[in-house]
């Protein structure tokens, strides 16, 4: 029988270097040829060969209502019948600014951008601006966007390609990012001592999910805020990830701790290309045209992304769906667990509200060099087997599981079924 996803696949790779327009779309850590996704509905997706999965990827993590949701889609045709894109302002994205300010707690102003590389690059050329210093600090695994700034020690396909610094990114602007261990206030502390004067903000994923999901320990973030308080330095959060997804003011809501810019993405643009990036009134209006420091963005806060973050957001509003993640998650990750037990194995789950990973490593992972030490080769065999009995995984050991609202007892139950048995298969093979 025609295998049509390998056919498309040697197409792509013609024409698309590597095949595809992302590299961890390229399923290069599993040795075998990536699914072609034709279609999704709810917490299932469907490739070209007419193989149907349960999807913990949601286009990696905006889809939190699942795929194809009526309002989100009826949303987009209303909006389509007016027009694309005008490059000029519009109610929806003054609606979406003014609901964002309301959500995210630390966000007095918000600037709409198209990814999560453009929000991240653009909060620390507008933190550079404001105080006039250089250095930036980020944390080793931690990713923020392919930025030249930002591909030193990097996660998420850096990780999983193994190339985690970027032929092509100079020296000098390399010499200004600063590297800190995740969840190490000691490493922060030292490297501000080192540089007094220099460090215009750190930036740091919350809760981190682009070296699997690895939760910040007691103290860390309250730590991280005090620091660049002494120091008069800016602390970034990137929420990408979790913006909204960990509750409706995200990890800085649910942590306690307020940053003075926060990155935003993936279930703000609904599923489109949108994110965004705020903070406090004093720093944000330094941006042209109020202020001297420039970005600027054509399709920025464009109609259709627009009306399909407002009607996700809506639904939040509404549904306030975060105790029913929290419900389905936790059952997913007592079901592995109890799994992994019963076969006397030493694998780590990590989960945060409705981000999970199961790190092929040992029981506690909390940082960079913990999860550096994965048994990939495992991992991979794994998620092939899960993804022959229809359960689509990140595949990569650096990437986060997304539950989302779509995803039923009986997908939980299928899910765990097929990782009995692909546990098995890994540790047998």
């Amino acid at each position: 029988m025609t295998n049509r996803s390998e056919e498309l696949f040697h197409r792509a790779q013609q024409k698309i270097p590597g095949g595809v327009n992302s590299p961890v779309r390229a399923f290069r850590g599993l040795g075998i040829t990536p699914p072609f996704i034709t279609s999704g509905s709810g917490s299932h997706i469907r490739d070209v060969d007419g193989r149907d999965y349960i999807d913990y990827v949601g286009s990696w993590g905006p889809l939190i209502f699942g795929h194809a949701h009526p309002k989100v889609l009826e949303a987009i045709r209303r909006t389509l019948e007016h027009g694309t894109s005008f490059g000029a302002p519009t109610e929806l994205e003054l609606q979406m600014a003014e609901r964002i300010c309301d959500m995210v707690p630390s966000v007095d102003m918000v600037r709409m951008v198209n990814s999560g590389t453009e929000a991240a690059m653009s909060a620390v050329r507008l933190a550079r601006g404001v105080t006039g210093r250089d250095a930036i600090v980020k944390f080793a695994g931690c990713y923020h966007g392919h930025a030249d700034s930002f591909l030193i020690r990097a996660g998420s396909g850096a990780l999983t390609l193994g190339v985690p610094d970027s032929p092509g990114v100079p020296h000098k602007l390399a010499a200004d990012t600063l590297i800190a261990d995740y969840n190490d206030l000691e490493s922060v502390a030292a490297l501000f001592a080192t540089h007094p004067q220099r460090i215009a903000a750190a930036i740091v994923e919350p809760v981190a999910g682009n070296m699997g999901v690895v939760p910040p320990a007691p103290g860390f973030l309250q730590g991280l805020r005090r620091i660049c308080d002494e120091h008069g330095s800016l602390l970034i959060f990137d929420e990408v990830i979790t913006g909204f997804r960990l509750g409706r003011g995200g990890a800085q809501e649910r942590f306690g701790v307020l940053p003075d810019l926060t990155v935003l993405g993936k279930i703000v643009g609904g599923g489109l290309p949108a994110a965004a990036y705020g903070g406090r009134r004093d720093v944000m209006e330094q941006l042209a045209p109020s202020g001297p420091i420039y970005q600027a963005g054509t399709l920025s806060g464009n109609p259709l992304a627009m009306s399909a973050g407002m009607a996700q957001l809506d639904l939040l509003e509404q549904d306030k769906p975060w105790d029913r993640l929290e419900g389905t998650s936790s059952r997913l990750e007592s079901g592995f667990r109890e799994i992994i037990n019963a076969m006397g194995l030493r694998l780590a789950v990590n989960r945060v509200g409705s981000m999970m990973t199961v790190f092929f490593a040992d029981p506690e992972v909390k940082n960079y060099s913990d999860t550096a030490r994965a048994q990939t080769q495992r991992h991979a065999a794994f998620c092939r087997e899960m993804l022959q009995r229809g359960v689509y995984l990140a595949p990569s050991q650096f990437e986060a599981l997304f539950i989302s609202v779509a995803h039923s007892e009986q997908d939980v139950e299928r899910t765990l079924e097929a990782a009995q048995a692909s546990l098995a298969k890994a540790f047998t093979s």
